[in-house]
């Protein structure tokens, strides 16, 4: 059984091809640029190199079709037809309070998500048209959406509400819902099993930290409070959204230079964050690169982004009162290692140990690794992230009415002895380029 996973991003549409049976990935790739001019997709099949096709995509639908023309190539593709596909899973970044789980899509849901749409106007238009697309593509498979604000629906309410009128809650919806659930939910359970505890034995601290970054308190096993708000703004600094801020400062900017309320919005979401700090950067490499060269405003914009997330780290440090362990992970806490020195640092005093040689070692997406000295208190990991495998995981349980809410639902990756195959083979590679790897890798208890 063959299964698909499509992530349709604000201006990208991520997809996983997956072999069920030998639980394995058969294909992996993202359409860049949607909605944009040069739109190219990046494929890389199973034993075959990657391979780039530029074709400008207008829409997602334009996105999703051209996936769909490349999984069926008959040079590049992985699948002699669309036929061979049995189910697929969809992201959906916003849910608001109605869903505590993912579910199949019907008519139901798609008017449920339509109906959030402004909760999420980045991303939810963008994940509605990419399931129409799929749909039409594929109309007679199961199609689920996993949500991104599920894992958070354990939050109790001194965790989510605001401290404004209480009716704004009662009549639009006006709370916090988290997001990076589904990567929230992957970490978690592998942290679980790197410390040999259940799920609902683990008080953790996670920190996605990617171009959109968040944290969460994890209390047995489960969301207890997150750093993203009732939108992706709220919380860490990030590439280009502000993060925590003044409520009133917007509308002494408006007042001053006549900013509507949109460009307002848009220069919070797209032109704040690292971007307008420095000025130039979003990207943490260039950044670093800017820093090395004397630029005295992408040093602040690190110091600033280190700051911030250590700050919420003691916060969920105060509110947990037991933490088991901090895990890293998305794109700049698996990668980056100059920021996670930065955010770690100096944490001694609560129990965090940094251990700068093993974070120098730490670089890969292929092994779960731990970079706090053996004599830490609390230890910390990176563990790369997988939320294409638990959108596989989930639309399959769907399709075979299995699934459950992830207490009573039980993941492969929640066994001690899980493999990823395909990131097995590619630490191979990783250890053969730099065996003293090995001594950072972090294994079951």
């Amino acid at each position: 059984m063959v299964i698909l996973t499509l992530n349709c991003g604000s201006s990208s549409a991520k997809y996983q091809v997956y072999d069920w049976e030998a639980k394995d990935v058969l294909a992996v790739g993202v359409v860049e640029k949607v909605t944009f001019d040069g739109s190219f997709i990046t494929h890389k099949a199973k034993g075959k190199a990657e391979y780039t096709r530029r074709r400008n995509c207008p829409t997602h639908t334009d996105a999703v079709n051209l996936i769909i023309s490349l999984l069926t190539d008959p040079e590049h593709g992985v699948i002699a037809d669309m036929s061979v596909i049995k189910a697929a899973g969809h992201r959906v970044l916003h849910g608001g309070d109605a869903f505590t789980k993912s579910v199949i899509v019907d008519d139901a849901a798609m008017e449920a998500f339509n109906g959030v749409k402004d909760l999420g106007p980045l991303h939810n238009p963008a994940n509605i048209m990419g399931i129409e697309a799929a749909k039409k593509a594929l109309p007679n498979i199961p199609h689920c959406a996993i949500m991104d604000t599920a894992w958070h629906q354990t939050m109790p309410p001194a965790s989510f509400l605001y401290a404004v009128p209480y009716e704004w809650y009662e009549k639009y919806g006006v709370r916090k819902y988290g997001f990076h659930g589904t990567s929230f939910l992957y970490t978690a359970k592998r942290a679980s099993v790197l410390l040999g505890k259940q799920p609902s034995e683990t008080n953790l601290i996670i920190c996605h930290i990617g171009n959109g970054s968040s944290v969460c308190a994890v209390k047995n096993g489960c969301s207890f409070d997150t750093s993203m708000g009732i939108t992706p703004l709220e919380g860490l600094i990030m590439g280009t959204r502000a993060g925590d801020a003044d409520m009133a400062m917007p509308f002494y900017v408006m007042r001053k230079t006549g900013m509507s309320a949109a460009d307002m919005e848009n220069a919070l979401n797209k032109k704040s964050g690292l971007l307008g700090v420095t000025g130039a950067y979003n990207d943490r490499r260039d950044i670093q690169n800017a820093v090395e060269c004397g630029d005295k405003r992408a040093a602040l914009a690190q110091d600033m982004e280190a700051r911030r997330v250590k700050k919420y780290i003691g916060a969920y440090m105060a509110t947990l009162g037991r933490v088991d362990a901090v895990v890293l992970t998305a794109g700049v806490g698996e990668f980056a290692g100059f920021m996670r020195k930065k955010m770690l640092e100096g944490l001694e005093g609560i129990g965090i140990v940094f251990d700068p040689a093993k974070n120098a070692l730490a670089h890969t997406r292929n092994a779960e690794t731990r970079i706090s000295a053996d004599s830490s208190p609390i230890p910390v990991f990176i563990i790369p992230t997988d939320e294409e495998l638990v959108m596989t995981e989930d639309a399959y349980a769907l399709m075979a009415g299995t699934y459950d809410v992830h207490t009573k639902f039980t993941y492969s990756f929640q066994s001690k002895d899980y493999v990823n195959k395909s990131r097995a083979e590619g630490l191979r590679d990783d250890l053969a380029k730099l065996p003293a790897l090995e001594r950072i890798i972090a294994l079951p208890k």
